[in-house]
This record gives C-alpha cells, sequence and structure tokens, in this order.
C-alpha cells in the first residue's frame, strides 16, 4: 500500500503530517510513503531527515505576501502544478493521499479528484484557509481542529473533528524533561516561542525583560537561527549567577517534547500544533496572534481564551511590559492550576491516530469510521 502525503510550507503544515506518518505507521506497518512538497518550504529540510522520499511540485509551498515578480509567477506555477501532480499520481498510483492544507492542496487534491484517488484534506484553524476552502468539496473526507470548521466548509464532503495532529507524550514526564534540559527542578519555566519561523517582536521582547525575567523563573526561548547569535550574547550579558536561567535555542526538533513537559507557561503565536500541544499536556498559554494570514491565529486563540485555557495580547501591544506581565501568572497559582485544567479539557492528543484511521479507512475501500468513534480516537492518550 502506497500512501502519498502532500504537505508543506511551515512546521505548521508538516509536523502534523509528519504525526499522522508515524500513526499510518504503527498501523500499516508495511505501507509505503512518498512525500510531495512545493519549492521554499521547510519540508525540504525536515522531511529527507526522516527518512522519507520527496518530490517537490514546481509551485512555492512558504509564499511571499508583498508584491512582486512572483505575484505574476505564482498563479503560472499553480496551473503547471496541477499536471505535475497527475503525472505524479498516475505513475505511482498511490491508495490514499493525505494534506494538510496550503498552498500546495489546490493541485494534488484537484488532481487526486482527476484520477478518482481517495483524499483526506486537515485544516487546522479554526476559520479555513483559502486554498482548503477551495479544494475542500474536490476532497473523499475533511479533518478539522475546530468543530466550527466543519459548518463554515458546508456538507459537502464527510467532516469529522479529530483535533490537531501532535507529537506522543507517551513515556515522558516533567521531572524527566527538566533533567534532560538542565533545568532548575525548583523553578517555575517560561516558554517562549514563536512557531516554526522567527519572531522579531518575541525575541526582542524576550531581551528587553530578560534581566527581571531570570529573578523570577527559568527562561527557556526559542529564537531561531539567525537571532540565536545575539541570545547568546544577551545571556552573556547577564550576571554570572542567574546565566543558567537563560536557555536560549535556535531550533528544537524532538527537544520540544521536553520544553513543553517542563514549561509552567507558554508565551507565543496561535498557531494550530502549538495551541494543540500545550492543550494536550495541559499548559497554560498567553497567546499573541500572528495578525495577518487573515487573522487565523486571532480565531484560534479566542477559542481557547473563551475555554478559560489562554489569556490573548494583541500583537501591536505585546513587549518587554506585557511579556513581564504574563510571567506574573507564574506568581498565581490558582490560576496557573484552572488554565491547566481547561487546557486539557481541550486537548485531543489521539488526534494523529484519528486522522490515520480516516486515510487507512480510504486507502482499504472500506467504510468511514462514524464521528463519534473518531471523537473518541482523538481524545484518547496517543
Amino acid at each position: 500500500m502506497r500512501i502519498l502525503i502532500a504537505a508543506g510550507g511551515t512546521g505548521g503544515h508538516v509536523y502534523p503530517a509528519l504525526a499522522v506518518v508515524r500513526s499510518l505507521r504503527d498501523r500499516a506497518p508495511d505501507a509505503e510513503f512518498l512525500w510531495l512538497g512545493g519549492r521554499r518550504g521547510f519540508e525540504s529540510s525536515i522531511v529527507a531527515g526522516e527518512g522519507y522520499r520527496l518530490r517537490l511540485l514546481w509551485l512555492r509551498s512558504l509564499r511571499t505576501t508583498d508584491r512582486s515578480v512572483h505575484t505574476v509567477l505564482d498563479p503560472v506555477r499553480l496551473g503547471a502544478s496541477y499536471f505535475q501532480a497527475l503525472a505524479l499520481l498516475l505513475r505511482t498510483r498511490p491508495a490514499a493521499i493525505f494534506t494538510t492544507g496550503g498552498y500546495l492542496a489546490i493541485p494534488v487534491i484537484a488532481a487526486a479528484a482527476t484520477l478518482r484517488v481517495p483524499s483526506v484534506i486537515w485544516e487546522g484553524n479554526l476559520v479555513a484557509g483559502r486554498s482548503v476552502r477551495a479544494s475542500a468539496r474536490l476532497a473523499s473526507a475533511v479533518a478539522v481542529s475546530f468543530s466550527e470548521t466543519c459548518a463554515e466548509l458546508g456538507r459537502r464532503q464527510p467532516c469529522f473533528v479529530t483535533g490537531t495532529p501532535i507529537r506522543s507524550f507517551a513515556g515522558h514526564s516533567r521531572p524527566a524533561a527538566r533533567r534532560a534540559l538542565k533545568l532548575d527542578q525548583r523553578r517555575p519555566v517560561l516558554l517562549a516561542f514563536g512557531g516554526s519561523q522567527e519572531v522579531r517582536r518575541l525575541n526582542s521582547a524576550v531581551w528587553e525583560a530578560l534581566p527581571a525575567l531570570v529573578e523570577k523563573c527559568v527562561v527557556v526561548h526559542l529564537t531561531g537561527q539567525r537571532a540565536y547569535a545575539q541570545a547568546l550574547r544577551r545571556r552573556e550579558a547577564l550576571p554570572a549567577r542567574r546565566r543558567t536561567r537563560y536557555r536560549p535555542f535556535a531550533f528544537m526538533h524532538s527537544e520540544m517534547t521536553d520544553a513543553l513537559l517542563a514549561a509552567d507557561l507558554l508565551v507565543g503565536r496561535a498557531g494550530s500544533s502549538t495551541l494543540a500541544e500545550a492543550s494536550a499536556v495541559g499548559l497554560p498559554m498567553v497567546v499573541v496572534p500572528y495578525p495577518w494570514a487573515d487573522a487565523h491565529q486571532s480565531a484560534n486563540a479566542r477559542a481557547l481564551a473563551e475555554a478559560g485555557a489562554a489569556r490573548i495580547v494583541a500583537d501591536a501591544d505585546f513587549d518587554a511590559a506585557a511579556l513581564l506581565d504574563a510571567a506574573a501568572l507564574l506568581d498565581d497559582a490558582s490560576t496557573l492550576e484552572r488554565m491547566r485544567g481547561a487546557a486539557r479539557d481541550l486537548g485531543r492528543p489521539g488526534a494523529a491516530g484519528a486522522a490515520a484511521e480516516l486515510v487507512l479507512a480510504l486507502a482499504e475501500r472500506s467504510a468511514l469510521p462514524t464521528a463519534a468513534a473518531i471523537e473518541r480516537l482523538s481524545r484518547a492518550a496517543a
């Protein structure tokens, strides 16, 4: 059985797809996987390292939003990529396709519909992106992270609330995570994380507030590659006795499991994967939604804030003072505990397995699971 994965662009598209592939491998050990990506996205640096064959379409899975020559070229690449995807599907004959949406999904789902290859398209944001809105009606089934998204996309195809596929936290513990990261077991830990793309606003706020922050907590800070050298200089500028309380990282992969389990509070963007992983481990959040991209992150954040799992700070209002105000939650044990409980109630740690069941059912040409069965799977520990 061959399964094609179409996912690229940001980590918010690539990592959920990886989580689903891992669940598929557990369920179908003999399955063969082919990964389809685009130019410029994170998939080129991540997927090959995971041991999967990667083919690239001509389109760019991570696009620029400003007006440039690519404003004209992107539609041309999109049309050409449909025929490229069509040829690839004819040649490889996958039993089913799983895609995490984004610009890449449009030519792949269209080609799959033309050749009657069954497909599952996943949307992680509460407000569906334009690519998913354009492609969902051609897919065999739709998986979403928020129930409201099904209503928005309409009733043309079966829609299942799986949650956001995430890494497994099975076999990991908070004390072990803190030991692995060499963190002080006695002090609260603040995790500052801007998502898979570097966030200058977040980095600047951390550095300006850093002398005050390290007096009260350990700061685990994902800076991005370009800002990492500056983060090291900022650490060296701290008093010697406080330097071990600032732990900058250029990037985290497997270490992110430990960082999420070790933290008492997450401050960062409101991407679907970030929110899902924090919810799965019961981690309170102060989220700073990315203000562009059709304000998808704002809608995601509101859902968690209304449930009591997160607090929201507008991007324009986020600075060192706002970060210090967020860090004050570390002194409020009762509020943090309420937020932990609300986060756990939202968590769907079995989302990857739920999505994998949909893909396997289509690949084997069997009946799709019921919505109730997918709900149970998504709520179960991975």
